[in-house]
């Protein structure tokens, strides 16, 4: 994937909320705008890091997260990669089923999911690809005049 951001962040969870506001930042720069970066962009970030630092990591501080990125106007790319094992996305069960509503864990690649348009995850686990597309601001149309 080609890039125009990379950034190597600590195994910290306190580094998330910067490297979230950076990337936004320079996608707002890039020229991609609107309440999909506000919302969407910022919670699936932050899911997909957090879970890259609890669970890829394990909290190993001395592990750390690769964040790459590429924005334009029409769309907005972002890879996050630990240093885990890796896991099977398929095997990660459905938090809004009955019987795991309850249940901790197991909502952030759901959110994820909902909010990017496009996920994916490498072949060993440790990687997800995250696609969000901007979506044309609505413009008021011009009453005339009476």
């Amino acid at each position: 994937m080609p890039s125009d951001y990379v950034i190597e962040l600590p195994n910290d969870i306190r580094s998330i909320g910067r490297a979230v506001e950076y990337l936004a930042q320079r996608c707002r720069q890039a020229g991609f705008r609107g309440e999909r970066l506000r919302l969407n962009f910022r919670v699936g970030v932050t899911e997909a890091l957090a879970n890259a630092m609890l669970y890829g990591n394990g909290r190993d501080p001395r592990k750390r997260v690769r964040v790459e990125a590429r924005c334009t106007p029409w769309a907005v790319v972002v890879r996050v990669t630990d240093e885990g094992r890796g896991f099977d996305p398929e095997l990660v069960p459905d938090p809004t089923v009955p019987p795991r509503v309850m249940e901790p864990g197991g909502r952030g690649i759901f959110l994820i999911r909902q909010l990017m348009d496009q996920v994916e995850f490498n072949e060993a686990g440790n990687s997800i690809t995250m696609i969000l597309r901007g979506r044309p601001e609505r413009r008021r149309r011009r009453q005339p005049d009476a």
